[in-house]
């Protein structure tokens, strides 16, 4: 159950209540693709950093180790030891992106594996119950994924077979929930708006895919190749006409930017690998700005990566050291990166929902994008 605790203007303070507890919006779920954050993060690290959703990928999991393998352990959340929501993204996504390698019918998509080449297929219905096996939390309905910059004529095609294949989702889904030997029979099902950068088609799939009265509700295929404004504007368009008193997902996105522009703009759920691959990398968000610990004039540097930061790296070591373990390929250097960037991420996630209770998010995100703007040009961070 979804209930709207405060708004402000468009932009939503929420909690959605599910069978592995409550959810409190708006939400960064913590990408974790194969069952693992990379960077060598446990999941006991992500209840230290208050993660409240983790992210797993049906198609990964599926091609490796198998959905049924982990069935057999007791579910997706008893195999990687973590008792908090985990949302499963369909795998249409990955397998839309496997272009050379897929063919797309009514029915679903035949592609080889990116693993070992073998032929698989997956429609609404194999999405469904490869979701199920995993046991998730949250499961999000197998759709396609056109680019952002696909003709008009085909990103309509396919945003009608995506509202056919959800309604497939949603009569499997209830099929599954109702049986025995199904380890969550609570599982929730996101239906997700597609129809690129053209305003009327997103409005009007907006419109019929409201009427299905799913758990929650899902913006797709952006930050796919279009600038931020035709993104922004997409969900200034779209976000209306979905259920207000359901959850709104906005796949993907973003940065901290990206973030705070889509609570503004309604939405409740975001995920994106931005803080882990930027991690790996040495690039460390702080609110003055982002930062490349790579840079020489790190070397020397005794302060934390962000002065005043709770996470586990920041009150502990330093920039100089942390670099150090970066320029030496020591992974302990990449998991500390990773761990400051998701802390990072659900940090701002509870100070949007603590300036949304208390009726100043408007001024909250000023300060913030001003803080991080300003970031950029000040050399002594």
């Amino acid at each position: 159950m979804y209930r709207i605790i405060k708004k402000e203007g468009r932009a939503k303070r929420g909690e959605l209540t599910t069978v592995h507890g409550t959810i409190q919006t708006p939400v960064f779920m913590n990408v974790g693709t194969v069952a693992a954050i990379k960077g060598a993060v446990s999941t006991q690290d992500l209840e230290q950093i208050d993660t409240q959703v983790e992210l797993s990928n049906t198609y990964h999991l599926h091609v490796r180790p198998g959905d049924e393998v982990i069935r057999s352990l007791g579910g997706l959340h008893r195999f990687m030891s973590w008792d908090r929501p985990i949302l499963t993204d369909s795998g249409g996504f990955q397998v839309f992106s496997l272009a050379g390698m897929r063919k797309i019918k009514e029915e679903g998509v035949y592609f080889n594996s990116h693993i070992d080449g073998r032929k698989i297929f997956m429609g609404p219905e194999e999405s469904m119950r490869i979701q199920s096996n995993l046991a998730s939390t949250i499961a999000m309905a197998f759709d396609e994924c056109p680019s952002s910059r696909a003709e008009r004529t085909y990103v309509q095609a396919s945003v009608d077979r995506t509202y056919r294949w959800l309604v497939r989702c949603q009569k499997e889904m209830r099929r599954l929930n109702s049986l025995e030997e199904t380890i969550n029979r609570d599982q929730l099902l996101f239906g997700i708006n597609q129809g690129a950068v053209f305003d009327d088609i997103r409005r009007e799939h907006a419109k019929r895919i409201a009427e299905l009265s799913l758990d929650g509700y899902a913006i797709g295929g952006l930050a796919v190749g279009e600038t931020h404004e035709e993104m922004y504007h997409v969900l200034e368009e779209t976000v209306p006409y979905l259920p207000e008193d359901k959850p709104t997902y906005l796949m993907g996105v973003g940065t901290p930017a990206n973030i705070l522009e889509g609570v503004e703009r309604g939405v409740d759920f975001f995920d994106c690998v931005y803080p882990s691959r930027n991690g790996r990398h040495g690039h460390l968000y702080t609110n003055q700005g982002k930062i490349n610990l790579f840079n020489a004039k790190y070397e020397l540097d005794q302060r934390p990566i962000e002065e005043g930061c709770q996470c586990p790296a920041c009150r502990r070591y330093s920039r100089a050291y942390i670099r150090h373990l970066l320029k030496a390929k020591e992974m302990l250097g990449m998991r500390l990166c990773v761990l400051h960037n998701l802390y990072f991420y659900n940090r701002m996630m509870t100070e949007i929902r603590e300036a949304l209770d208390a009726g100043t998010f408007a001024a909250y995100k000023k300060r913030k994008l001003e803080g991080m703007g300003a970031g950029r040009t000040k050399q002594g961070i």
